[in-house]
């Protein structure tokens, strides 16, 4: 059973805003404590701040990390930027972090690290909210994907992972 709101399911207003695609549902939500709300889909992180809604697909998150002492999930975004939500007790954190954990995961195929100089890039091979495979490549701090070694690296890793796929080059 969803954790919604305490013992209360999600507001009917709240729903309406979330204007959920075709077959997907709220899996979990919650108030958090900045008076904002979160809502885990079966295809997307929705977070509601009054009346506006930011929908981001499960595929355009990187990662997440739940520090159980402050109840916070830093959200980190596959542009860089990141998100702190901060939930209202242990239990509401942990049961939407393991459903957040489980759909991140869903979109994740297969990922390969390649180390490089600077650091380590990521090539990994995702579905989207519709099914599609796609390639997205993430690297760490100090990584420069500009830099020709570090670009023929990526770009070799990429372009095996997409032939395993059956995925044009």
């Amino acid at each position: 059973m969803p954790v919604l709101f305490g013992d209360r399911r999600l507001p009917a207003a709240d729903r309406r805003l979330l204007e959920l695609r075709p077959g997907d549902r709220v899996l979990v939500a919650t108030a958090l404590t900045d008076g904002r709300r979160a809502v885990a889909s079966r295809l997307a992180l929705h977070v509601l701040v009054h009346d506006t809604v930011v929908r981001t697909p499960w595929a355009d998150i990187d990662r997440g990390s739940l520090d159980p002492e402050t109840r916070t999930l830093t959200v980190r975004w596959v542009w860089g930027d990141s998100d702190r939500l901060v939930f209202p007790s242990q239990r509401v954190s942990v049961t939407f972090t393991q459903t957040f954990r489980e759909r991140v995961q869903q979109s994740v195929v297969h990922a390969v690290t390649v180390t490089v100089p600077g650091g380590v890039a990521r090539v990994a091979l995702r579905r989207d909210e519709d099914g599609a495979l796609f390639t997205q490549v993430l690297a760490d701090g100090d990584v420069d994907l500009a830099v020709p070694e570090v670009a023929a690296a990526v770009d070799a890793a990429e372009s095996q992972l997409r032939a395993a796929a059956g995925l044009r080059a």
